[in-house]
């Protein structure tokens, strides 16, 4: 994990309000190992996507937990890292509990745009890519026949893109809801999955058996 992400997000938790973590360059992974962390902290997992509509930058959103567990949790944690703050001296990551939530912020990057809007931004970009080479030979007959015939195959490869957007949600979905998470749509009707009430929400139905048995961790 990035240590200078994990210092800030942890320094910034103290405030006890919503925490966003923008990174611009980095992986849902990475996100799905700070949500993790931050929920070892007092915090859970509250969505994730792109900055912006044109924008690459990845952003993370965490706020308080206040569940009696949670705060137990933090507390322990607190108690035997107290050195966290370094963003080294860390809880070790659990590894099925970090793949779920990769599931939660996988699943809610596909939702985040809808096909119409997703081909908006893509028309504009891949028409860039095919006039690339008029840019850099410059316009005249066999070029613009080369820039022409790249953008007819990016404009054919778009809609099995949005295929493949599409059943990578399916999937997803299918994992959260086998979780026990529930269908719900946020305040601008995009489609989220929400744990029911009472249910650890960084879990699903994974048991938590760190009282019982050592669980399987992943280094950072």
């Amino acid at each position: 994990m990035n240590k200078k992400h994990m210092r800030a997000m942890l320094r910034t938790m103290a405030s006890g309000e919503t925490v966003k973590v923008t990174r611009s360059m980095g992986s849902i992974r990475g996100l799905a190992r700070l949500a993790f962390m931050a929920e070892q902290f007092g915090y859970t997992y509250a969505d994730a996507g792109l900055g912006g509509f044109k924008s690459q930058e990845l952003v993370l959103k965490l706020v308080p937990d206040h569940t009696p567990e949670a705060q137990a949790r933090a507390a322990r944690n607190r108690e035997l890292y107290p050195n966290a703050a370094d963003g080294v001296s860390l809880p070790p990551l659990v590894r099925e509990e970090v793949e779920f939530l990769e599931t939660r912020i996988s699943f809610d990057f596909t939702t985040q745009y809808t096909d119409t809007q997703r081909i908006a931004i893509a028309v504009p970009v891949l028409t860039a890519l095919a006039a690339a080479p008029c840019l850099r030979f410059g316009v005249h007959s066999t070029v613009t026949v080369v820039a022409v015939i790249i953008w007819a195959v990016l404009m054919t490869l778009m809609p099995l893109g949005l295929a493949s957007i599409r059943r990578k949600r399916a999937a997803y979905a299918a994992r959260l809801q086998a979780a026990g998470f529930v269908q719900v749509k946020d305040a601008v009707g995009r489609q989220r999955y929400a744990p029911p009430p009472g249910q650890r929400p960084e879990h699903g139905n994974l048991v938590h058996r760190k009282d019982v048995e050592a669980p399987r961790t992943e280094k950072p």
